[in-house]
């Protein structure tokens, strides 16, 4: 395994055009890129193919990457390796949305905007919008979430005091490596249904627990129960 003086060493010389550096840093990191295409690999493309989209990924991880934003390299490299292989598999229709959720998804977030610009920037309930266009809140959820890009990190969830979702989780720039980025994202998609929700109305929607609370016809107090009891469980399998 390279040293980080190592590795901020081949970077830096494969940034200036260094192809032994660049092959070097390749091989060390294989079990990465590895870690990170193996969950494409029922997606109808072949382990070879994925694996060389995720190296194109790799590489653009290295000329783009820069010390000074304090993450550890790997860390860096697997949204870039994951963004290029999931870039593939939509532009090449391997990863669908049905056109029926795109429109909707299309009149919801005209119906959003024009709701915040007539209510000074509040967002409509998703009873508000299960109301107006007469569907269920699941297919709600559903087109909302189907065209968002996946949650990072470092996105902020609390604007005005700057909290991202890794402060929520406790899980910081020194104790987490790519491989727990990787278990997060799993773990979230295993949540069970409420729990998903409402980690989805949180943390995607920015929906205070009392906005969650009346989605889920449950009191506020059991909002902030639920996500705490969620964000242990998350704790204690990222960490």
């Amino acid at each position: 395994m390279l040293e980080l003086n190592q590795t901020l060493e081949l970077i830096d010389k494969a940034q200036k055009g260094d192809n032994e550096s660049k092959e070097i840093l390749l091989r060390y990191n294989y079990p990465l890129i590895k870690s990170v295409i193996k969950r494409f690999l029922n997606k109808g493309v072949e382990y070879d193919d994925l694996y060389q989209l995720g190296c194109v990924g790799f590489l653009k991880a290295i000329n783009h990457f820069d010390a000074s934003f304090g993450v550890k390299f790997s860390t860096y490299c697997v949204p870039m390796v994951m963004g290029e292989v999931k870039r593939f598999l939509r532009d090449n229709g391997s990863i669908k949305v049905a056109r029926s959720l795109k429109s909707l998804n299309v009149k919801l977030n005209k119906y959003i905007n024009e709701y915040k610009s007539s209510n000074n920037g509040k967002s409509p309930t998703i009873e508000e919008m299960e109301a107006y266009f007469n569907i269920d809140k699941q297919e709600i959820l559903l087109a909302l979430e189907c065209m968002s890009p996946l949650v990072s990190l470092n996105e902020l969830i609390d604007d005005e005091s700057g909290i991202s979702v890794e402060d929520r989780l406790d899980v910081r720039k020194d104790n987490y490596d790519s491989e727990m980025y990787i278990i997060l994202k799993e773990e979230l998609k295993n949540l069970e249904e409420r729990d998903k929700k409402i980690i989805l109305l949180r943390y995607y929607r920015n929906k205070t627990q009392s906005e969650v609370a009346k989605i889920l016809g449950v009191s506020q107090v059991q909002v902030s129960r639920l996500e705490a009891r969620i964000i242990s469980k998350l704790k204690q399998k990222i960490l």
